[in-house]
């Protein structure tokens, strides 16, 4: 299935690229390819990344399918409840959920199309999953949440209170950000730019993980980019920067870093995670 399913989105990509098809010409057969397509990744069967060894490796045909599917289809007006909002995309059907064991809670959880949720999930309102996101099964996104297009979230995450996670939809080559099985971030976190956060890490509130800031690993004593290595706890501090010698800093100048220490070797249980994110 996987296989025929790839096949047919790269021929709609080629076609398109030449200009043999668009959102005017498409026809039913066609249609009928991202209807599949979509549905394969809100079933997980197709993801927009996957971890092979201990790299986590982008699946470059999976994002062409998601930029068709905005390439080849119209924006028309939707229903959502009493508002009317006008997109490509529906949103995914939650009809599924409760057999499931995961809640979606009401004014403002918003699941777009494309976008696969496990089981024994907790959506709060207001927060929104986007197309080609995977949301791990037991995870939790909390209110004022946003799950970018193409992220990949674990099993058994918390994503605290206004929490940013990025989404990295186009170079198809690029990674998008990926929140390993287990990881806490507090409250006001953002994780952009395909940053990987590895698994079981706790990550202090409003801390701000992308490629563009070191992260000093105090276990290996070596400074990394892009990751956070598994099983750690992050914080942000305020490191030294060479702008400071500039003469309109009369007392140096700073900038943000992350700081990863070590965690118990065991598994923290969800009230000690909770004491070391406020700690």
């Amino acid at each position: 299935m996987t296989g025929a399913l790839e096949a047919d989105v790269e021929t709609l990509w080629t076609r398109h690229e030449i200009g043999d098809i668009d959102a005017e010409t498409i026809t039913e057969d066609d249609l009928a390819v991202l209807v599949d397509f979509l549905d394969a990744l809100e079933t997980g069967e197709v993801r927009a990344a996957e971890k092979e060894g201990d790299e986590w490796q982008v699946i470059e045909w999976v994002k062409r399918g998601i930029l068709l599917t905005f390439a080849l289809r119209e924006t028309r007006a939707r229903e959502y409840g009493d508002v009317t909002y006008n997109d490509v995309l529906s949103l995914a059907d939650t009809d599924t959920y409760r057999a499931r064991g995961t809640r979606n809670t009401p004014d403002g959880t918003v699941v777009r199309r494309g976008a696969c949720v496990g089981a024994d999930c907790i959506l709060m309102s207001p927060s929104f999953v986007n197309v080609g996101a995977h949301v791990g099964d037991g995870t939790l996104v909390d209110s004022c949440d946003t799950v970018g297009s193409c992220a990949q979230i674990g099993r058994e995450v918390k994503l605290g209170a206004n929490t940013l996670v990025g989404g990295v939809l186009e170079p198809v080559e690029n990674a998008p950000v990926v929140i390993e099985d287990g990881v806490s971030l507090g409250a006001g976190c953002r994780v952009t730019s395909g940053f990987v956060v590895g698994e079981g890490a706790v990550v202090g509130e409003n801390t701000l993980l992308t490629p563009r800031i070191p992260v000093y690993d105090l276990v290996t004593d070596e400074i990394v980019y892009g990751h956070l290595p598994p099983e750690r706890r992050a914080f942000t501090r305020f490191v030294e920067s060479s702008v400071g010698e500039h003469d309109l800093f009369e007392d140096g100048a700073y900038k943000p870093a992350v700081v990863a220490t070590a965690l118990e070797d065991r598994t923290l249980e969800a009230t000690e995670r909770e004491e070391v994110l406020r700690s």
